[in-house]
C-alpha cells in the first residue's frame, strides 16, 4: 500500500512540475534579463532568484522570502502643490526596488553579506525621489475624486497579456491599495514588455503609443 502510494505521489509530482514548466515557458522570465545576475562571478548561489529571494532565514518585512541587503537611505519622497496623495518615505516593494536603485547598497549584498567586490547598479535615481513618479501612497476612489483626473481604481477595468479578461486597477496594478514601483515595472517581465526595464504592458496591444500606461490611470 505505501508503494502505491509513493509512486502516485510521484507521479502528481511529476505531472505538477511538468505543468509548471509549460506555463512558465509561455513568460519571459527573468532569465537573460538585465535583472539575471546568474554568470555574474560574484553569484555564489548561480542562481536567478538567490540574489534577492531565500527559501530559510528570509526578511519577510520587504517582500516575499527576501534576503537582499536593504536600502537605509533617508529618502526625500515627491512633493507638488497639485499632490492630493498623502506621500512619505518608501515602505515594502519600493523599497526592494530601491535596494539597489539608490545607489547605497551593492547588487552583490545578499545573505547577509557582501559577495566579492561592491558592484552597484547602472540605473540609478537616487534616495532623492522629489522628481520621480510619487510611491508608497494609498490610490483609492477617494483620491481619485479629490484630485479630478485619476481613474477611480475600483471600478476602471483594464486588460493585459498576462490575465484572462478584465481587472480592476486596483486588483492587477496596486498592492494593498498603493501605488508601487512594481505597479508599473515588473522585474519578472512575467507581465512587462521591456526585457530590461520590465514596463508593464498593462492594456491590450503591443505598444506605448499615445502614452497607453500613463492613461491607464491618469485621466489627462
Amino acid at each position: 500500500m505505501t508503494k502505491k502510494i509513493t509512486v502516485a505521489a510521484v507521479a502528481a509530482a511529476a505531472f505538477f512540475m511538468s505543468s509548471a514548466l509549460s506555463s512558465a515557458a509561455t513568460l519571459q522570465g527573468i532569465t537573460t534579463s538585465s535583472h539575471d545576475f546568474q554568470n555574474k562571478t560574484w553569484n555564489t548561489y548561480k542562481s536567478a532568484c538567490g540574489v534577492c529571494h531565500t527559501m530559510h532565514h528570509a526578511n519577510q518585512t520587504v517582500a516575499p522570502l527576501w534576503t537582499h541587503g536593504v536600502s537605509t537611505a533617508t529618502f526625500t519622497p515627491y512633493s507638488s502643490s497639485t499632490l492630493n496623495a498623502t506621500v512619505g518615505a518608501p515602505t515594502a516593494i519600493s523599497l526592494a526596488c530601491l535596494s539597489c536603485h539608490d545607489g547605497t547598497v551593492a547588487v552583490n549584498e545578499y545573505g547577509g553579506s557582501l559577495k566579492g567586490t561592491a558592484e552597484y547598479a547602472t540605473e540609478l535615481i537616487g534616495p532623492d525621489l522629489s522628481d520621480d513618479h510619487p510611491v508608497g501612497f494609498v490610490y483609492d476612489a477617494a483620491l481619485a475624486t479629490d484630485d479630478g483626473y485619476l481613474k477611480d481604481p475600483t471600478t476602471t477595468m483594464v486588460t493585459g497579456p498576462d490575465f484572462t479578461g478584465t481587472k480592476t486597477i486596483d486588483q492587477i496594478m496596486l498592492f494593498n491599495h498603493k501605488m508601487e514601483c512594481a505597479s508599473c515595472h515588473d522585474i519578472h517581465n512575467q507581465r512587462g514588455a521591456s526585457r530590461n526595464s520590465g514596463i508593464h504592458l498593462i492594456m491590450t496591444g503591443s505598444s506605448y503609443a499615445g502614452s497607453k500606461l500613463c492613461l491607464t490611470c491618469h485621466n489627462k
